[in-house]
């Protein structure tokens, strides 16, 4: 049931949100290089396809995200610092850059691999609206909500989906579409979601079905 205030609709229902004209599926990381280091990521690239094809095939925009690495010359000291705990390193002089724009493992996997009227949204940051065209491109297109999946839940998606209330967009987590490299960080950042209360917490079954029904 979609109400009104101030001429303002005001959805309600995971149905209402998803109507294909008003919202965007944004996949998050999935990346050769970052599936590769996730446990059960095999799972996660299945479900994000069922998401990716229901909102193909309901005429849906979907942008896919990519995270990047700067050339050594380019990694400041907080680049670094976070480098060298994603690889173990003591000595910065010792961190590679894995996930440069051209490189194997910065790549879609292939069974996601976007469409030419996709878009990609590379990034530096954890959350995808920060120093990204994304916001920008979501608002011209008229769209209000946002439905995300990828990897990794307890990284980039909780943050992604915060900033997207503080973007005035709604946003849409598919949990079980949602990787992680820590399955208690996990639960923590659902929990932290539900309780802040701005983000619609479902399924990738039930966001299938909503699309379908909205189309």
């Amino acid at each position: 049931m979609i109400r009104t205030r101030h001429g303002l609709e005001i959805p309600s229902s995971l149905e209402d949100w998803c109507d294909p004209e008003r919202m965007a599926l944004v996949v998050y990381d999935m990346q050769v290089g970052i599936c590769r280091q996730v446990a059960g990521s095999a799972a996660i690239v299945e479900r994000v396809g069922q998401a990716l094809e229901a909102a193909r095939m309901a005429g849906m925009r979907v942008a896919f995200t990519r995270h990047l690495s700067l050339p050594q010359r380019w990694m400041g000291r907080v680049q670094l610092r976070m480098a060298m705990g994603w690889q173990r390193q003591t000595d910065p002089d010792a961190v590679q850059p894995w996930f440069l724009p051209d490189a194997e493992a910065t790549q879609i996997v292939p069974d996601l691999r976007p469409r030419e009227d996709e878009v990609v949204f590379d990034k530096i940051t954890m959350s995808a609206f920060d120093s990204t065209a994304l916001s920008v491109a979501l608002r011209d297109c008229d769209i209000r909500a946002v439905a995300l999946c990828g990897i990794a839940m307890e990284i980039g998606i909780e943050p992604t989906a915060r900033q997207a209330c503080d973007n005035g967009f709604v946003s849409v987590v598919l949990a079980d579409a949602c990787g992680c490299g820590d399955p208690q960080a996990r639960e923590r950042s659902l929990a932290t979601l539900g309780y802040v209360g701005d983000t619609l917490v479902t399924d990738t079954k039930a966001f299938c079905a909503a699309v379908r029904r909205a189309a």
